[in-house]
């Protein structure tokens, strides 16, 4: 696979501090570091050689390390957290910054490691966006089998997208004793991929999965750490039309949310079709806030059941829409938040070619124009 540049710019992040660099899987954070941080000195913790190494004597770390070195890199730090001792020794007492990966932080946290104090920054890598793949970007395929980098060039992606499952199952799961119920958990998995953008229900989830509603609090806890899904938080700055409470849960990816589920053969016009371009704008919302560091991101839903997809950074509407011509029933969300007269910016984004506004103020964007325009920082105030 030809390099592609990504967007997460860590150079620029590792001039001013160390950062702990967290992503899934397979979303490319060797790669990035083979291909844009190849002249710093490199250690792989995934090699038997060097985990033994440094399993058997941490403080060599000191040794290897020379003042030199202006930036070291340990990949799969989490498989070693005692290392963080001596890294923390060597930022205080030689000035040097550290490049930490791992697909989680939750093994470091369950050693009590405070990452570093404060002394790393933390970014989050996300699969491929849209301004990362330009002319290679097909939508359909996206929706299908998804955008982590090693998938979305396969040429057996469903294959791989089992394996993948199968591995973080294996690896993540298993290995690290975080459940001690496997097939309950891969039942929780299918059950809520089936749940993916919809308002988290932990009692109907418990009772498809056949275990108690406090373990399915801590499997979808699970999910947050090792970085498989996030929450969408409820908007609640609106002051006519009470909020509800109760957060929506999306899957980092719509390929492996869809591998879960038991699907294939995504078709347009279809309930499956609108989840899956949904989850879509939420990766590129989403992956937008964590490479920038601006804004925030909520959903809006009224008690009385309005709702708006996403809200971002107190500013910008915004409704998603998979079908290719816009009707003023699909207005109606946005015209109840309207009349709050708090944000500045109403759109709804579809898969359609056409840009327009209606007369009360809406606009109709293209996705891809809207995406252009979000790393413009456009719809940030």
């Amino acid at each position: 696979m030809k390099y592609i540049e990504r967007s997460l710019d860590l150079e620029q992040v590792l001039l001013h501090k160390s950062c702990f660099l967290f992503g899934p899987r397979q979303t490319g954070k060797t790669w990035i570091i083979k291909n844009r941080l190849s002249n710093y000195k490199y250690f792989n913790l995934l090699d038997t050689k060097t985990y033994t190494q440094f399993a058997y004597a941490p403080n060599i770390l000191q040794e290897l390390v020379t003042p030199h070195d202006s930036v070291v890199i340990i990949d799969e730090v989490q498989r070693l957290p005692v290392l963080l001792n001596e890294v923390q020794i060597l930022i205080e007492e030689n000035n040097i910054h550290f490049l930490l990966t791992g697909s989680s932080a939750r093994k470091l946290k369950r050693k009590g490691i405070n990452l570093l104090g404060g002394r790393a920054r933390i970014r989050n890598l996300h699969p491929f966006i849209l301004t990362e793949l330009l002319d290679r970007f097909d939508l359909d395929k996206a929706l299908e089998i998804g955008l982590v980098p090693s998938i979305y060039f396969s040429d057996a992606p469903y294959e791989d997208l089992e394996s993948y499952i199968g591995t973080y199952l294996q690896e993540e799961i298993a290995a690290e004793a975080l459940v001690r119920n496997i097939p309950a958990f891969s039942r929780f998995l299918t059950i809520s991929a089936l749940s993916n953008s919809q308002i988290i229900n932990y009692t109907n989830i418990a009772n498809d999965s056949q275990v108690p509603s406090s373990t399915i609090q801590e499997y979808f806890q699970i999910l947050r750490d090792t970085l498989i899904g996030s929450d969408l938080p409820v908007w609640k700055k609106s002051l006519k039309r009470k909020p509800i409470n109760t957060s929506k849960f999306y899957f980092f990816d719509m390929g492996i949310t869809r591998c879960l589920q038991r699907r294939r053969n995504l078709s347009s016009g279809t309930v499956e079709y609108g989840e899956a371009f949904e989850t879509y704008i939420h990766h590129e919302l989403k992956s937008y806030i964590d490479y920038t560091k601006q804004g925030d991101l909520c959903f809006w839903r009224s008690t009385n059941g309005q709702e708006v997809d996403f809200i971002l950074n107190d500013s910008t509407a915004i409704e998603v829409k998979s079908k290719t011509t816009i009707a003023p029933k699909d207005l109606k969300g946005l015209r109840a938040l309207q009349e709050e007269e708090l944000l500045k910016h109403y759109l709804i984004v579809y898969p359609g070619s056409d840009e327009r506004i209606t007369k009360d103020g809406i606009s109709i964007v293209p996705y891809t124009t809207f995406i252009k325009r979000l790393w413009k920082g456009m719809y940030l105030s």
